[in-house]
């Protein structure tokens, strides 16, 4: 089994362990007053608008633990249309706590979200359902993906404000690109047929993934990739799918690719 599939409990300890490292680096780029003001690639949001974003959604995960746990009813998922508006909402409302209290209350949330994951056993791992705020009940491996996300690709967004060049850890990309297939599942906003391949050039999660987009909305498989296929490296391939870059080796019918790259709403 691929220890780097976080999708399977033979991936846990692999994506805990990038999750803390990610964790740290950014804490060190965000906790000063020289920096809490400045632009990040996350479109209006600075540095502080990020860190309050992420202790919003850190908390959110704590009761919907607890309601898996509980078995307690929860309302209908919020829906991932309406994502980007509400946790701008939530972030921005956070706009005047001080850096130092922000980033305290931050870093209890991280220790809080890593005791839970790290007590995950294996039935909890794959079998627990988690009710997500905005996309319902998904496995509980997929909260430390999301983690993964949220400090990975943050921090990717605060650097990219700096107007520094950077670009992704090779760990953090590699495990994200099998949640990249589920995010476009769950993003696509025009059901127009489209059919093609995505090849992931290199890690251990490299390979060719068939993608279909009809009616019924977006389905992938491993295997042959068709005669159109646009080719990512697994940062790349992140960047793509969360809309931070146009990139892609595009292999047969622009047309297609396009059409393809075009059919997402961005969260």
């Amino acid at each position: 089994m691929n220890r780097w599939n976080a999708m399977s409990f033979e991936g846990k300890d692999a994506i805990l362990g990038v999750v803390r490292r990610e964790a740290g680096e950014f804490f060190e780029l965000v906790d000063s007053d020289e920096v809490w003001e400045a632009p990040t690639g996350a479109g209006h949001w600075q540095v502080r608008d990020v860190v309050a974003h992420i202790a919003d959604t850190t908390e959110a995960y704590f009761v919907a633990f607890d309601a898996a746990r509980s078995h307690t009813e929860v309302p209908p998922a919020y829906g991932l249309p309406g994502m980007a508006e509400r946790v701008d909402r939530q972030a921005l409302a956070l706009r005047d706590v001080p850096r130092t209290e922000l980033v305290e209350r931050l870093r209890g949330d991280f220790d809080k979200i890593m005791e839970i994951f790290d007590a995950l056993g294996p039935e909890d791992w794959t079998g627990l359902n988690v009710p997500h705020f905005y996309m319902g009940p998904l496995p509980a491996f997929f909260f430390p993906a999301f983690q993964l996300m949220d400090y990975g690709v943050h921090s990717w967004d605060v650097r990219q404000g700096t107007g520094r060049a950077h670009g992704l850890t090779g760990e953090a990309a590699d495990l994200l690109v099998p949640f990249m297939f589920v995010l476009w599942q769950y993003t696509t906003k025009v059901q127009e047929p489209c059919d093609l391949g995505i090849r992931i050039t290199s890690g251990p999660n490299a390979g060719d993934t068939r993608v279909r987009v009809g009616p019924e909305g977006m389905t992938y498989e491993s295997g042959d990739p068709g005669d159109t296929v646009i080719e990512f490296d697994p940062g790349s391939f992140v960047l793509t799918a969360f809309g931070r870059s146009n990139s892609g080796t595009i292999r047969g019918e622009r047309a297609v690719a396009d059409r393809y790259l075009n059919l997402f709403f961005r969260i």
